[in-house]
């Protein structure tokens, strides 16, 4: 038996969901600091300009300062997208997470349990302009708690969104990650999701190559239409 299920979300869930939310958008930002360190622009910036204040000031503790300096607004660049994130969801479809996803049929908000607490957390909307026509699915912030990992849990919470799209009859599930988030992009790419797009979320995201990747999942019946109408005309 599982050390875990997976049921609908609860109101009494709030705390530890957001709480897991909150914390997991955190754990990327040593990640895109570590990121940020390695870019070749950066090296020459951390190399170059503090050099530069010793040839020009002859002080090397201007120039120690400097360094720390730019170290902290690089710390507080790779914060930035995830805390941005965190709360433009905390003030959208997360602010009532009832009525984001528990309202309709066609949404739902899925929590993994563990010994009486929520160690998982997944939600999936539907897409307001579906491309093509499709009835599309979007899989929403899939997270589980640092401690509980290794067990299988978003594997299956992202079956589970799986599931509920082919039992609603979507056509397809899409989701939208960083090109950072590496186990998720492991886990998408093993489950059958296929690569659709790559982009930067904003101009300025450009200059520290922090882009998002787009992933799509075609449902077995789509798969079926595709290849009918595929067969038709030829």
């Amino acid at each position: 038996m599982a050390p875990y299920h997976i049921r609908k979300y609860q109101e009494n869930d709030r705390k530890w969901v957001i709480d897991l939310f909150s914390k997991g958008m955190d754990e990327h930002i040593p990640t895109t600091f570590h990121h940020i360190l390695k870019l070749p622009q950066t090296l020459v910036l951390l190399l170059g300009g503090p050099l530069a204040l010793i040839l020009v000031s002859g002080s090397w503790v201007l120039a120690f300062v400097a360094s720390l300096a730019l170290l902290a607004a690089l710390r507080f660049l790779a914060k930035y997208p995830w805390k941005q994130f965190v709360v433009t969801s905390l003030n959208t479809d997360m602010s009532d997470i009832t009525k984001s996803y528990l309202s309709e049929s066609g949404s739902c908000f899925w929590v993994a349990e563990s010994k009486g607490q929520v160690v998982g957390i997944v939600g999936a909307r539907p897409v307001k302009k579906p491309t093509l026509q499709k009835e599309q699915l979007e899989l929403l912030h899939l997270s589980v708690a640092p401690e509980h990992r290794g067990q299988g849990i978003a594997e299956a919470l992202v079956r589970t969104v799986l599931t509920f799209a082919q039992d609603q009859g979507y056509s397809e599930v899409v989701l939208t990650t960083s090109v950072l988030q590496h186990s998720a992009l492991a886990l998408y790419q093993r489950l059958g999701f296929q690569k659709i797009g790559q982009f930067f979320l904003l101009t300025r995201w450009r200059l520290i190559s922090f882009s998002v990747i787009q992933f799509t999942y075609c449902l077995p019946s789509a798969q079926v239409s595709l290849a009918l109408e595929q067969g038709g005309g030829q």
